[in-house]
């Protein structure tokens, strides 16, 4: 055989040993973690993430917070040997090395291979978790899974249509702020002038998500409202100033302000919690803002809550 023909045998030989993968990265809808999946593998339409046709092999993606990975990294470098059969492995990735394990167990019946990853992001941390059943394990085997793995990366942003896309309701007016930020894909968003690096507290934000619950009887409403503006989190010290049935768009809702303090440097804020009812779940909406600053930002905070509409 001629060198050239022999080299290009060679090639194919080690292309066809290679777990096949997808040309690109691709990033579930939302998030900022990518990967490219295995071949076989497609974006899920029940949960962000991929899986085969058959969904017996599946690849969750996610964001942790920035703290997740250093607890992590700490774990394993505090024992490297692991737990039991579990041990620790790391992998180098396009934004720093990664941590994951593997793990043999059950899912009802099936044998199944488990695999975890967490991976740095900066201000946050990236988790990917896989599962294969037993007679998937030839094609997507333990090496398979580590080059998927070493293909992780990260993007910076994710554009703010794609993230306005997944929620279950129209944001006609952002009021100018800064970032916009998706807390779960698809399930609630953040409006902030401020960043994760920086944190939310000091400046104007709002949170803006769907509460899987509603009231029963109009009378319940103030209760629900107050047990629900209890939950606003790393809200302290607070102090209702303002409770009282509303009406949004026309709709049924409840408006709750409260003085309180909030962050790391205990800024004094002023937030104010709308709930507006209406069907079997609740449109929650919370707006926090220095002290200082409230008068200004009131008016944002209504016009986004003004601009809110469902999707047809």
């Amino acid at each position: 055989m001629k060198p050239l023909r022999l080299l290009t045998a060679l090639a194919l030989l080690v292309a066809a040993m290679r777990p096949a993968l997808a040309a690109d990265a691709t990033f579930p809808k939302g998030l900022r973690v990518g990967l490219t999946p295995l071949v076989g593998l497609a974006p899920s339409k029940t949960f962000s993430g991929f899986e085969s046709e058959d969904h017996s092999v599946k690849v969750l993606v996610a964001e942790l917070p920035a703290a997740a990975y250093g607890e992590v990294k700490n774990a394993f470098t505090a024992n490297p040997a692991g737990t039991g059969s579990i041990k620790p492995e790391s992998i180098e990735t396009t934004v720093g090395t990664a941590y994951y394990t593997a793990e043999t167990a059950r899912d009802g019946a099936t044998t199944v291979r488990r695999y975890s990853m967490i991976l740095p992001g900066g201000t946050f941390s990236g988790y990917v978790a896989v599962q294969v059943p037993e007679n998937a394990a030839k094609i997507y085997s333990d090496d398979a899974v580590r080059q998927m793995f070493a293909s992780a990366t990260i993007r910076k942003e994710v554009p703010v249509e794609e993230q306005l896309g997944l929620l279950p309701f129209k944001l006609n007016d952002l009021a100018s702020f800064k970032n916009v930020r998706t807390l779960a894909p698809g399930a609630a968003i953040v409006l902030a002038d401020g960043d994760e690096a920086t944190g939310f507290e000091p400046a104007p934000f709002m949170i803006i998500g769907v509460i899987g619950a509603t009231p029963q009887e109009p009378d319940d409403r103030a209760r629900f409202a107050q047990q629900a503006a209890t939950q606003i989190p790393g809200v302290r010290d607070a102090k209702v100033t303002v409770a009282e049935p509303i009406r949004i768009d026309g709709m049924p809702a409840y408006e709750t302000r409260i003085d309180a303090t909030s962050g790391k440097d205990n800024t004094p804020v002023t937030v104010v919690q709308w709930l507006r009812f209406g069907g079997p779940t609740s449109l929650r909406i919370v707006g926090s803002a220095p002290r200082d600053q409230w008068s200004a930002a009131f008016p944002r905070f209504r016009a986004v809550r003004d601009g809110i509409q469902p999707k047809s």
